[in-house]
């Protein structure tokens, strides 16, 4: 965006300018907009004054700051094709809009243009009356999920040269969000799978996503049906896991890794997968589920006496264990870690689920006194009632009785209770071929996995850049929604990470979100129609850092006359003016 003044009957006003390439005609189109008049505010009388409205400024200009440092339009373009720039929006400013209005204020496609209306900074030159839900779809129509890879990894490549983000250790972990697609609507993505909202009436859709060590950044993604399992949605991935270390190793400077860290959670464990991502120079960190042999075997030597440790620097609160092993036919370090937090979840759970239990369980033994039940039903509903949450391990049932008339009795045992606290709950098994790291370099490693647990919570309905309400019902669509989705959570991730605010990001962003225009029409005693001034706001020491930070002042320039006073950068001092290049010449 270029910016500058002109002189119009005999007043003044801001523009903006923008160049864009048109396919079509193979040469470079200029558009412009003016963003509103630059003379200085009329003398008003206060008590003909009157609020209008207000404009948004702070978080639509930081995301569309962080979109300008990595040249996010230019990406998306490249990689879907370059639109003729006469026919509307590209697909680079469609899906930056519809990014930058899920993380403001989550809406539908065809409230996109009263929303980019209501803000200050700009995404495009055209008109936002142009930026609409058929324009979308149209869009998504078009564009393929080979082109919308590129663009990943181009903006991932782009973000880590710029942001200086460390990729050593990439997190992955994946989830389905609930669509309320129609059971008769055709369509490959949305279908009925386990649903991680437990809604098993809705067809759903499957994300999983990559993000960075550093920021935890989302730097891949990956849309699939939702009844696809997490793990070959993984190994269909790993053609992208290689592209993306190439994207990675040039955008860090070209200097080629040995490989990089993948951690995931145990839902992803499989010994042909550890070899394929060995093939693809990756390494690998994962939790192994509890149920695996070694896992068990491995709880059981660190319950020995002396064994679990406290770790050392800002890990001194955890206590971990560390031994060699072989996991089927590979040779692998294993690191038993203990988390209080997690044991104090697990024994809340625990005792919700044993109250439960307990009623179900004394209801089979009414019905069995009603001679209401026979054995195979009993063992079936026994069997149900304490597959939660580890009873079976420590609540003891004995069935006998025949076939037609059984019997039930069950105790609680307190002992095997107490011993599976000490020796299971609130424990993990970290399984790793870094069999170089600290053990502390590998329990700060895997805690990166938690933060994309958080960033899939952001993405629920309600918070920060949900995916949902989603009203696509076209698998294009859907796919290139999630992109916009997912595209959202970087600019966010990555604005938080340019500020370097110690905030959660929901904070940061109604923090960034409250430094708006307020719209002002007044009365000057002239004839004529009545001007509109945008006043600013009073602006913490946070948000006066993100005025400077994010260059907010473009926008607005009275936000400067909010801040203390300081001298200006050589980018940050008055553009010049059309009228004194003219008088100049």
């Amino acid at each position: 965006m270029h910016f500058f003044e002109r002189l119009v009957d005999g007043r003044l006003y801001r523009v903006v300018a923008q160049s864009v390439w048109d396919s079509r005609k193979k040469q470079p189109v200029s558009r412009q907009v003016v963003l509103g008049p630059a003379d200085p505010a009329p003398v008003a009388d206060l008590a003909k004054t009157r609020t209008v409205g207000t404009k948004r400024v702070g978080d639509a200009g930081a995301l569309g700051w962080v979109a300008e440092q990595l040249d996010v339009v230019r990406l998306i373009d490249e990689a879907c094709g370059h639109a003729n720039a006469a026919t509307g929006p590209s697909v680079g400013e469609l899906v930056l809009g519809v990014a930058i209005q899920r993380a403001c204020a989550p809406g539908s496609k065809r409230d996109l243009a009263a929303f980019l209306q209501a803000t200050v900074p700009r995404i495009s030159c055209l008109p936002t009356k142009s930026f609409t839900g058929q324009a979308f779809h149209r869009a998504a129509a078009g564009v393929t999920s080979e082109q919308l890879e590129r663009a990943q990894l181009a903006i991932a490549q782009a973000a880590v040269a710029r942001f200086a983000l460390s990729a050593e250790v990439l997190a992955f972990d994946s989830t389905n969000f609930d669509t309320h697609i129609a059971t008769t609507t055709a369509g490959d993505l949305a279908r009925r799978g386990h649903a991680k909202s437990k809604r098993h009436d809705l067809r759903v859709v499957g994300l999983g996503v990559l993000v960075s060590e550093t920021g935890h950044v989302p730097l891949l993604h990956r849309t699939y049906p939702g009844n696809n399992a997490d793990q070959a949605m993984l190994t269909a991935c790993l053609g992208a896991l290689a592209q993306l270390h190439e994207a990675l190793d040039a955008a860090e400077g070209g200097a080629r890794k040995a490989g990089r860290t993948l951690v995931r959670d145990g839902g992803f464990w499989s010994e042909q997968l550890e070899l394929e991502l060995e093939r693809a120079r990756y390494h690998s960190l994962i939790s192994l589920p509890l149920s695996h042999a070694a896992a068990s075997q491995a709880l059981g030597w660190a319950a020995g006496r002396g064994r679990m440790q406290p770790l050392r620097g800002a890990l001194r609160d955890v206590r971990a264990a560390r031994m060699e092993a072989r996991v089927g036919a590979l040779e692998r370090t294993l690191v038993i870690i203990e988390s209080q937090e997690l044991l104090r979840g697990q024994k809340r759970g625990i005792a919700v689920a044993l109250r439960q239990a307990k009623a179900e369980l004394r209801t089979l033994e009414r019905r069995l006194h009603a001679g209401r039940l026979d054995r195979t039903t009993l063992e079936a509903r026994v069997k149900k009632a304490l597959g939660r949450e580890h009873l079976a391990d420590f609540v003891v049932t004995t069935i006998g009785g025949s076939p037609t008339q059984p019997t039930l009795h069950w105790r609680v045992d307190a002992a095997r209770r107490r011993e599976l606290e000490r020796t299971r709950l609130g424990r993990r098994v970290l399984c790793t071929d870094r069999t170089l790291w600290s053990t502390e370099r590998i329990v700060g490693a895997y805690r990166g996995q938690w933060k994309v647990d958080a960033l899939f919570r952001r993405a629920k309905q309600g918070g920060v850049v949900p995916w949902g309400p989603s009203y696509q019902w076209a698998d294009a669509s859907l796919h290139l929604h999630t992109f916009a989705t997912v595209l959202g959570l970087t600019l966010v991730a990555l604005a938080h990470l340019a500020l370097a605010s110690r905030q959660s990001a929901p904070a940061f962003m109604r923090d960034l979100g409250e430094i708006k225009a307020t719209l002002v029409r007044t009365d000057t005693g002239r004839t004529g129609r009545r001007p509109t001034v945008m006043l600013a706001p009073d602006l913490s020491a946070t948000q006066q850092k993100a005025v400077r930070v994010f260059e907010l002042a473009r926008w607005l320039p009275t936000l400067s006359s909010t801040m203390p006073h300081r001298p200006k950068s050589q980018s940050e001092k008055t553009p010049v003016r059309d009228t004194d290049v003219r008088k100049s010449g």
